[in-house]
């Protein structure tokens, strides 16, 4: 398992360096869910949808002979699309007053941004231009 999240850490050095600062912006900001899980419902859910996105993205990695292809992102979509829905739906109960409510914001921009680049890396790979 180390070996694994090791050649995950070599293949992103890789990446261009906004790719690889996109990738430790989403660990910071999704790993922040744990500072309210005692506050909010909601960010229980992310952490759920956190452990499923990483569990999906190193799994995809794994079966993609530990190369960093453009299918990797389907471990986001299975797992953040349906939170997204879920804070899109109770967004009434989410004011901007609170802390929790301004991370859930912002948690659900950068989540989404980076669906736009999964959805976007899924259809280019099916198309034939993995990387």
């Amino acid at each position: 398992m180390l070996e694994l999240f090791h050649n995950f850490q070599v293949g992103l050095s890789e990446q261009p360096a906004w790719v690889q600062i996109w990738v430790v912006w989403l660990a910071l900001i999704n790993t922040a869910s744990i500072f309210f899980v005692f506050a909010r419902a909601e960010t229980r859910w992310v952490v759920v949808a956190w452990i499923a996105a990483v569990a999906g993205v190193m799994g995809i990695f794994a079966l993609q002979g530990q190369q960093m292809t453009r299918l990797m992102g389907l471990g986001h979509i299975i797992a953040w699309t349906p939170l997204l829905w879920y804070l899109y739906r109770r967004r009434g109960d989410i004011f901007l007053t609170h802390s929790s409510g301004v991370y859930l914001h912002l948690l659900f921009l950068t989540n989404g941004i980076s669906l736009v680049f999964d959805y976007t890396d899924l259809v280019r790979y099916f198309l034939g231009h993995g990387y």
